[in-house]
């Protein structure tokens, strides 16, 4: 009894925090979403009461077939031992696949990653944005202060990164289920006015929207997918509640909260259309808009937090899979280890949320600009789980297309409404996308490049243990240990150290870090050992794409595998090249240099690996790239 009442508040617990960290994004849509149909849009639709019905039947409708079937009911099954995200996906839909067709699935992923980039930018950009703009309802002569207002949330947000989440996120839960349930009972106040307004539940609505303004109803799916905004968060943060308590507060609390709010919204313009100014607002009472204010802001603040938190997450996996430059890593708790702090994102995402707040000024214009990196992360998550349904999973082509083309049917179709906001700001996330591509693309093949050229430049390791055998060098008492990716040939360090100082350590180890395209290694498989001749091993230490990399630490497992490594007289050998380029065509000359400046820009072997500074050799040569 008392084991089944453990695991019940633990669920209850798990769920809490799921609803506080998973659902801000989607939770904080109603603020705009219906406004921006009807009003706030570029291209609003006229409002009738045949128009609303198919509005909240089709927003109804995007809510049960993205969130619900396509990412609770399917893609949160596609788990990389428990982690999920479009890194965990692109790592899964890489397995049992043909080497002609990875690079393709490579170029899907980044595009991807790309995608989550650009929509982590405009999500607190609109959400805070959206909730300070109530300001100007309680009080229009507050109206010049929602800029300020807006820019001074967002930096203290901002600058409370480096102090973890582990104590905001205690309150997290008990905030956003506040907000639900605000959300639920303002809704349903509206709709026990005007209970018809329930009858848009049927997709009859929807179908008749289309059937008799179909470019109307097209053009509105810009809007609706407002509705649907943070879907992929469910995914990206299933690692670190589990699917049980995501789907528990989805279909508990989250769903029936959000229907309620948005058919209440539509309840409340049927009966004022004057309310489609800010209809969300409008639902309060007069007394109420203060707190709800407060408590709006509160919840957009925790809507931007998740994103932030999400975009760490994904940009710590595609370091780890060798997709950016090595950068400095944070982690803001003892005991939660995915909790992770990376400055260089931090700040760069400051600098571009504010630049579109200052940029576009109101969250009605910016929601033009919002959409079409979340559609476009969509479709690129159909693809991905198609790859994985079909050559993981074992499902034949037939039943794969049957579900992937309904999933691309809905995505291309709210994918293509945001194309005609292009104009209007559609193209600032395609920008970000483009730039961010670019550069992950650039690093990806600059670093398969210069290791493919390291390598062919090396001396086989066999040889030349052989001829250290037959000529020795002096000997020294002590253990160097070389770092090298390519475990067969010699490294470079280790060739100047021999020609330079003319002597070799006692014991010589050559170490490779390996990242595996799974989320973490447990102790028994992390270290590999080989026993070479002549006092020379070769080890190789593997880590996830989410195991936090400490070499000093991990080298003591090398003990159970016959090889002791005393940390106090073991200096670590690191190449340090310095690349010049060349006009060779492997890569443009353009790339070239961005990729060089990347590379000096990364974060230090030493940082990245936490390997004792005192103890580190660095050995420098010149490499024409």
């Amino acid at each position: 009894m008392s084991s089944s009442s453990g695991n019940k508040a633990k669920i209850s617990g798990l769920t809490l925090a799921a609803l506080g960290v998973v659902f801000g994004d989607i939770g904080t849509s109603p603020l705009y979403t219906i406004k921006e149909v009807f009003s706030a849009g570029t291209h609003p639709v006229p409002l009738t009461e045949a128009n609303m019905y198919g509005i909240l039947s089709l927003i109804f409708w995007a809510l049960i077939m993205v969130v619900s079937v396509k990412y609770v009911a399917f893609i949160m099954r596609a788990d990389n031992r428990g982690e999920g995200g479009i890194m965990a996906l692109l790592a899964l839909a890489s397995h049992n696949v043909a080497e002609n067709k990875q690079h393709m699935i490579m170029l899907l992923g980044i595009l991807g990653a790309c995608m989550f980039y650009a929509d982590g930018m405009i999500t607190p950009a609109i959400s805070v944005l959206s909730a300070v703009e109530g300001l100007q309802l309680a009080a229009p002569m507050l109206h010049p202060l929602i800029l300020p207002v807006t820019l001074v949330v967002l930096f203290i947000l901002f600058w409370a990164q480096s102090k973890g989440t582990a104590l905001v996120g205690a309150f997290f839960g008990p905030i956003m289920l506040l907000w639900f349930g605000t959300l639920g009972v303002l809704g349903l106040q509206s709709i026990l006015h005007n209970p018809s307004i329930l009858h848009a539940l049927s997709p009859l609505y929807a179908i008749h929207f289309f059937a008799v303004s179909p470019w109307i109803a097209f053009v509105a799916l810009g809007a609706v997918v407002l509705a649907v905004t943070g879907a992929e968060a469910l995914y990206a943060d299933m690692g670190h509640f589990g699917k049980f308590p995501i789907r528990l507060a989805w279909f508990g609390f989250v769903l029936p909260a959000l229907i309620l709010n948005y058919f209440g919204q539509g309840a409340l313009i049927l009966k004022n259309p004057e309310a489609i100014k800010n209809p969300f607002y409008l639902l309060a009472p007069e007394w109420m808009l203060f707190p709800l204010i407060a408590l709006a802001t509160l919840a957009a603040v925790i809507a931007s937090q998740a994103v932030i938190t999400g975009a760490f997450s994904v940009s710590r996996q595609a370091l780890q899979l060798g997709f950016i430059p090595r950068m400095h890593v944070e982690h803001t708790s003892e005991s939660q280890e995915g909790q992770v702090y990376m400055p260089r994102i931090n700040w760069g995402l400051m600098l571009a949320v504010m630049a579109l707040v200052l940029s576009f000024k109101s969250s009605g214009k910016l929601a033009a600009a919002y959409g079409i990196a979340v559609t476009g992360d969509m479709v690129i998550t159909s693809l991905l789980a198609g790859i994985v349904f079909h050559n993981l999973w074992g499902w034949s082509k037939l039943r794969t297309g049957a579900l992937i083309s309904l999933f691309l049917t809905v995505d291309i179709a709210f994918f293509s409404a945001n194309v005609l906001k292009i104009p209007d700001g559609g193209w600032v996330p395609l920008a970000i996308g483009i730039v961010v591509f670019t550069l992950m693309l650039t690093w990806k093949t600059g670093r398969t490049l210069l290791y493919q050229l390291i390598k062919n430049e090396s001396m086989a390791l066999d040889p030349f243990i052989e001829a250290i055998g037959a000529h020795p060098p002096a000997r020294v008492p002590g253990t160097a240990l070389f770092m090298t990716p390519n475990p067969e040939g010699v490294p470079h360090a280790m060739l100047h150290n021999l020609k330079h100082n003319k002597v070799l350590h006692e014991k010589v180890v050559l170490l490779t870090v390996k990242f595996m395209d799974y989320p973490r290694t447990s102790p028994d498989e992390r270290v590999e050992v080989e026993v070479l001749p002549y006092n020379f091993y070769k080890v190789s230490v593997h880590y996830g794409f989410k195991d936090d990399p400490d070499l000093p630490r991990d080298l003591l497992l090398c003990t159970n595998k016959g090889l002791d490594l005393d940390p106090m007289d073991t200096s670590f050998f690191i190449g340090k090249e310095i690349l010049i380029a060349n006009e060779k065509n492997e890569m443009a000359y353009w790339r070239k240099k961005i990729f060089i400046g990347l590379f000096r820009s990364a974060e230090t072997v030493t940082n990245q690996f936490k390997l004792p500074p005192n103890r580190v050799v660095e050995l420098g040569s010149q490499v024409s790239f």
